[in-house]
């Protein structure tokens, strides 16, 4: 088989695209022919050992998000058969209930070999069944982004029809943000660089917009949207550099769920704001399974569609990793295998 490794730590630049001998499936594993990967911002950080990842090991394979069909199963596997089209579940052992450092350390493509490369073993409880109306490439766009957003707003947020909530930027986590508050009927306050994002996240639903180039304090430009009451929930994907506009933006009571650090990862913390104000500060480690299995049910009833920017070719991984970086991408960037 063919597979994109990394061979020192560095930037895109590392990695190579090798021949390996096929795998093949232990005692309660799979085997699963990958068809597409997606890229997360976390995976530029761990090209140059970041992000928690270890000593890097050699030929490391990269990338956790991916999707395909199983082609041979190991001795006692039984939850799938083959040819089931199957997504990877972001973490492989956080199945549900609460979580441990076992299972925060049980992700692919950090301390254990990732998706990038055409023939992978799983155990078989770390894989979901895909739903027949998405492809491979849609399907390998939800494991990480799109639960962190479900997570976000679904199952530590609990929002409701009445609530708005405030999205950063137009990347994945944001925009798939987006798509779930608008599923449950919330209005969405949109911020970005660029008018011409923003006004095609107002096509897809955004009810106000604001360029934080021309707005920099955007908090109190989201305040007065609100008449003052401020925004209920906020998908905070900057970190250092937006956690403060965050505070401002957030109504007394509200909720900002920690997810990214896109702007830096130190930051002065308002606490006065914090705690005077009983806003709640809550961080998001993507999810469970169990949670991945719903909102995959969910999706499927609303016919809800991820927003795919652009497919590289997998011998062209260097180009998706740069592309990323460049921040140009409105959406998902993914890999076909």
């Amino acid at each position: 088989m063919k597979a994109i490794v990394q061979t020192a730590l560095g930037g895109p630049e590392n990695l190579r695209l090798v021949d390996w001998p096929d795998p093949v499936p232990g005692h309660g594993q799979v085997l699963v022919r990958l068809r597409a990967a997606s890229l997360n911002y976390r995976d530029t950080l761990i090209l140059k050992g970041g992000y928690g990842s270890r000593q890097l090991k050699e030929n490391f394979v990269p990338l956790s998000d991916g999707a395909g069909e199983v082609v041979a199963l190991g001795p006692g596997a039984a939850r799938f058969k083959i040819g089931d089209r199957v997504t990877v579940a972001f973490f492989q052992h956080w199945l549900s209930g609460a979580p441990n450092e076992e299972v925060l350390d049980s992700d692919t493509g950090r301390n254990a070999n990732g998706v990038l490369c055409e023939l992978c073993t799983f155990d078989e409880a770390g894989l979901v069944r895909t739903p027949d109306y998405l492809t491979d490439v849609e399907a390998a766009s939800l494991p990480c982004a799109a639960l962190t957003a479900w997570s976000a707003l679904i199952t530590e947020g609990h929002i409701s029809p009445a609530d708005t909530v405030l999205v950063q930027g137009t990347g994945g986590v944001s925009l798939f943000a987006l798509q779930f508050a608008k599923m449950t009927g919330a209005g969405v306050v949109a911020t970005s660089s660029s008018d011409a994002k923003l006004e095609r996240v107002r096509a897809m639903g955004a009810d106000h917009l604001i360029n934080y180039v021309t707005e920099p304090e955007w908090g109190k430009a989201a305040l007065a949207w609100t008449q003052g009451g401020g925004v209920d929930h906020v998908v905070e994907v900057g970190g250092a550099g937006t956690m403060k506009q965050s505070i401002r933006a957030v109504r007394p009571g509200g909720m900002i769920t920690l997810i990214g650090v896109l702007a830096g990862a130190r930051s002065d913390f308002l606490l006065p704001l914090v705690g005077s104000r009983n806003v709640r500060v809550q961080g998001i480690a993507v999810g469970t399974r169990e949670s991945l299995e719903a909102m995959l049910r969910a999706m499927a009833r609303h016919a809800m569609k991820p927003v795919v920017d652009s497919v590289f070719p997998m011998a062209d991984a260097r180009a998706a990793y740069d592309h990323l970086a460049a921040g140009r991408h409105f959406g998902k960037v993914c890999l076909s295998i």
